[in-house]
């Protein structure tokens, strides 16, 4: 446990928490651990798991051979003059510590607006990584000046300064002429902003955090990161992703691949998503986008709610599934929404649902990380306990009860008409509208002939979430499609690009 601790970073004081806990329930979970039970015994001894009357025993691991009763009398024994046992359970919250209320409470309130939370000028852009900062939307070049910011056509072709955060401004000496005009004019800069869940803010919890045989200090240098943004990696997804892929596929985003097409497009991306969104909650953290019709260049919107409409965690999930009727009225008022922010020329597309169905058929009889050292934990073994606490990212889809997994997908597509439906009958003034299915069939079969295992495409420790791959695949299946069938979206390639590279490098990066 010592040796866990000294691979936590001091940032964010983990390290310190860290200690702290070994030292008050240290003693009791080595003791428990001496005579050989298991985690969940162990969590029911110290109670900080607790069964209620009348709701079933939630395990992770494989029952004790004894009867559960008699392991855990035996357990509470060698506890039971334990003084970790007189520290109160019920505010057992690790925000309640009191040197970390405050950075628990700067990360709930970049939650709560999905708005950066360092941003002086107040212009929804930052020079702040996480807590909603530059890994989410392009990196502001100057946070003293409200109108200077990514995604905005260029003020007096940036000849003092860059306006719009793209990297290009000042005037070639040779000829006079603005270098934003020069490189920029008509070639019909456009941003990527993605409205989501946490598949599109990339969800990803890693492995070795939780695989005790793999846990070193470069396993841990990550953490006060992915705690700032949400335990999601933005700057990893496809979408809206700018940083070198951590996985064996070379594909790139959507914004870089829109970057590489157009180098004006430098920095102009949002992702707009949140761990749990559906098209009912959009329209609590919508407001967070940030487009001006009249000063800001026009954008490619996606929208991707690809699960939570379906997916709930309850015990009869489907009374808590969003109809057709409630989507339809939700996405109208998104789109409505959007009509009035975003500037002429944009273009928005709905992206269908996944069947979901993939994930039981292709995990539950394999180890989860947490079970591949003793091989006594599967992927059935985790979707039981996660449902049975009620906390399942999806009890719909991982579920040991095909029926309901069938009822979840037959939802998942009714949803897809209905989004299909949407986009083939209805006209908005500022932008045209587009369907995409979901199709995470096409991605398996690419992914099979090219050598790849099924289980890479899903993220390993949720058992749920698209992974770094998948998502890279997605977006390659995207752009091939649009590339295909609408290609006025992408706008056409920048000419200059080159030139903008030799005057300019890198453009200030991200």
């Amino acid at each position: 446990m010592e040796r866990l601790c000294s691979y936590l970073p001091e940032k964010l004081f983990l390290k310190t928490t860290c200690y702290l806990v070994v030292g008050i329930f240290g003693p009791d979970i080595i003791k428990l651990l001496r005579v050989d039970v298991n985690a969940d015994v162990v969590c029911h001894a110290l109670e900080f798991c607790k069964q209620d009357p009348g709701q079933p025993l939630c395990h992770l691991y494989p029952l004790p051979k004894e009867t559960w009763k008699l392991t855990l009398e035996k357990a509470r024994q060698i506890v039971k003059k334990s003084p970790t046992l007189t520290y109160s359970r019920s505010g057992s919250d690790i925000c309640s510590l009191p040197f970390l209320a405050k950075i628990c409470q700067r990360i709930k309130l970049a939650i709560q607006n999905s708005l950066p939370f360092k941003d002086v000028d107040s212009d929804k852009y930052s020079v702040f990584p996480t807590l909603r900062g530059s890994h989410w939307r392009g990196r502001d070049c100057n946070d003293s000046n409200k109108m200077a910011y990514p995604g905005r056509r260029p003020d007096n072709w940036d000849i003092h300064q860059d306006s719009n955060c793209n990297g290009i401004w000042g005037v070639d000496p040779k000829d006079g002429i603005p270098y934003e005009k020069k490189f920029c004019e008509g070639s019909q800069p456009r941003g990527i902003i993605l409205l989501g869940d946490s598949a599109g803010a990339h969800f990803h919890i890693p492995p070795d955090w939780i695989t005790a045989s793999q846990m070193s200090l470069k396993s841990f240098f990550n953490l006060p990161t992915a705690l700032t943004n949400e335990l999601d990696w933005p700057q990893l997804s496809g979408t809206t992703g700018f940083l070198d892929s951590t996985s064996r596929v070379k594909e790139n985003s959507i914004y870089l691949r829109l970057r590489k097409r157009n180098h004006c497009n430098h920095r102009d991306y949002q992702n707009i998503s949140r761990n749990g969104a559906s098209s009912q909650s959009l329209e609590k953290f919508i407001e967070s986008l940030s487009r001006n019709q009249l000063l800001d260049q026009p954008a490619i919107v996606i929208y991707a709610m690809i699960g939570n409409d379906v997916c709930n965690g309850k015990i009869d999930p489907v009374p808590g599934m969003t109809t057709p009727e409630k989507l339809y009225s939700k996405v109208m008022q998104t789109l409505q929404y959007l009509d009035s922010h975003l500037p002429n020329g944009s273009h928005v597309i709905l992206y269908g649902l996944p069947d979901g169905t993939f994930l039981w058929d292709n995990l539950h009889n394999r180890y989860h990380p947490l079970g591949q050292l003793n091989k006594d934990v599967t992927y059935a073994h985790l979707y039981s306990f996660l449902s049975c606490l009620q906390v399942s990212p999806c009890h719909g889809w991982m579920s040991s009860n095909k029926t309901l997994r069938t009822l979840t997908s037959e939802r998942a597509e009714q949803l897809s008409i209905t989004l299909k439906k949407i986009a083939t009958s209805q006209k908005f003034t500022n932008f045209n509208l587009f369907y995409m299915d979901f199709d995470f069939r096409e991605i398996t079969e690419e992914w099979q002939k090219s050598g790849g295992q099924l289980c890479q495409l899903i993220e390993p420790v949720d058992g749920f979430h698209p992974s770094e791959v998948a998502l890279q695949l997605l977006a390659d299946r995207f752009w091939k499609k649009v590339q295909l069938q609408w290609p006025q979206v992408l706008g056409k390639e920048n000419p200059f690009n080159l030139q903008i590279e030799q005057v300019f490098g890198d453009q200030g990066g991200h």
